[in-house]
């Protein structure tokens, strides 16, 4: 079910964690609107209110395709030509000189837990409703819980410890008793409960057909707790690693066995991203769902990174693009056919650009209102974290015959055949690093680089490898500013004030 002509359904309050409180705020009472607890009647009052949580995270300041600042410009991916746009906030992302007092960094926080509060609306009502199916019960608490969980995944990585807060706030001493951080170990133990109650619900296919696009299955959900339990395998230093990896490997096989293909080369890189495909192609898991032509819900992705002098991407006649890939353009090989796809050459602008998102129809038109969606999972992604997982195991042949199938659909030569390529083995002398390597080529411009170099790295190996890298290949940014306090983003100056306490600052940034 497409998620168009939603009505979002906010609480008298989503959440404490960015409310500026008034303290009688609560004895007011307009005529004209319904409280909470009154607003759920039906069926369909909870379908509007979960279809609310599915909009909240295509928000470009949550998890939509306009969130790429908040990951992919925080890696190695992309350069920037522009350090001055709305007053160099942005720019602080990538410059690694970011700012309590950053607005993007605040909304971005703000938009997060406003998504994990319309979850909290929903799963804390669900159960006054009358169902004439409980499985359609079922079925909205298990998608409520696993948007909950994804949304806490990018806190609980981006900051640390954070508030948490499960059910829905609607008083100031609720709200004071829910702002401060809670450590980050307990925020992926919820998170890994709302997924393995989701999972158990059972109310879920195991891939959603193309009515469903857009909405979660049991394969995105297991594909999930996989890579939230190999993050806490190798970020987590509490005894469990070996638990942790076991239960990723489980996780993860389920999510591939879910598949509807053979091998990975049965799908053409192409189709993965052709605009055309993107209800029928079997790699995809989950994604948000964008309209071509409309003016609300189409993708901007296509026409926002278009250089002036091309029509590749859009018909939308573009201006340029200052954000453009870094180095990455140096870390594919040579005959890689997911290079011509992702990043291509502009004349014009003497650079690279970035390519990989198009749709030049007529339905888009001249305003470049694209019909792309934004994939959050698909099955490259969830094999390479399976690759992963078998290698930090000690089961290097499973990695290797995983890394394997990637690399035959991108036309590249066995890893194992790369062994005796003196460039190749310069660059990647272990498969961890292999692997690595092959997540950033098949993987870019999809926000997964940053989580991928936090899961791979310690703070210090970090620290050392930004600083290894080549000014000029990124732009007015600067690596080099790269430091141990960027391992996390700071607390929201605004948040912190409201319990300088509770609401500890992150290391660096006091």
């Amino acid at each position: 079910m497409k998620i168009k002509n939603i009505s979002i359904i906010i609480a008298i309050f989503v959440t404490g964690f960015f409310f500026n409180s008034c303290n009688d705020f609560l004895d007011q009472k307009d005529p004209n609107k319904i409280t909470a607890s009154e607003y759920f009647q039906n069926e369909n009052d909870v379908l509007r209110a979960v279809n609310g949580v599915y909009r909240s995270i295509r928000d470009n300041y949550c998890l939509g395709e306009g969130s790429t600042a908040y990951t992919e410009e925080r890696s190695d991916n992309i350069s920037t030509q522009d350090n001055q746009s709305s007053a160099g906030e942005p720019f602080q992302f990538g410059d690694y000189s970011l700012l309590p007092t950053n607005t993007y960094l605040k909304t971005h926080w703000t938009r997060m837990f406003t998504a994990i509060a319309n979850a909290n609306f929903v799963l804390t009502y669900i159960d006054d409703v009358k169902f004439s199916d409980e499985n359609l019960r079922k079925q909205y608490k298990a998608e409520a819980k696993f948007l909950r969980a994804l949304v806490y995944f990018h806190v609980v990585r981006k900051w640390g410890d954070v508030p948490l807060s499960v059910t829905h706030l609607t008083s100031s001493d609720e709200v004071a008793q829910y702002t401060f951080r809670e450590k980050k170990e307990k925020v992926y133990e919820q998170i890994i409960k709302d997924l393995t109650e989701s999972l158990d619900a059972g109310s879920l296919p195991d891939l959603q057909p193309v009515s469903g696009k857009g909405r979660t299955c049991k394969a995105a959900i297991n594909a999930l707790l996989g890579q939230v339990y190999l993050t806490m395998a190798t970020t987590l230093d509490d005894g469990q690693r070996q638990n942790y990896l076991g239960s990723a490997k489980k996780h993860l096989t389920d999510a591939y066995n879910m598949r509807t293909f053979g091998k990975l080369n049965e799908i053409p890189y192409r189709d993965v991203f052709d605009v055309e495909k993107k209800d029928t192609c079997p790699e995809l898991i989950f994604q948000i769902v964008y309209i071509r032509g409309d003016k609300d819900y189409s993708s901007s992705k296509a026409r926002g990174n278009q250089p002036r002098d091309s029509r590749l991407l859009s018909q939308y006649n573009s201006t340029g693009t200052v954000f453009l890939p870094s180095d990455l353009v140096k870390e594919y090989e040579e005959d890689d056919i997911r290079k011509e796809w992702s990043v291509q050459y502009s004349v014009y602008s003497n650079s690279y650009y970035i390519a990989k998102f198009r749709d030049t129809s007529a339905g888009a038109g001249t305003l470049g209102y694209g019909g792309n969606d934004w994939v959050l999972m698909r099955y490259a992604d969830v094999m390479l974290l399976l690759a992963e997982t078998y290698m930090h195991l000690g089961d290097e042949a499973g990695a290797v015959g995983l890394l394997n199938q990637v690399r035959e659909r991108a036309g590249l030569p066995h890893y194992e055949d790369m062994q005796n390529d003196a460039d190749y083995k310069s660059k990647y002398p272990t498969l961890k690093l292999a692997i690595l390597h092959e997540r950033r080529v098949e993987l870019a411009f999809e926000n997964h680089r940053w989580y991928d170099l936090l899961r791979n790295f310690n703070i210090s190996e970090l620290e050392t490898f930004f600083h290894s890298k080549t000014r000029t290949d990124f732009g007015l940014s600067n690596p080099m500013n790269f430091g141990k306090k960027d391992l996390y983003y700071p607390i929201p100056f605004d948040e912190w004030k409201l319990n300088p306490e509770g609401m500890y600052q992150n290391e660096g940034y006091e």
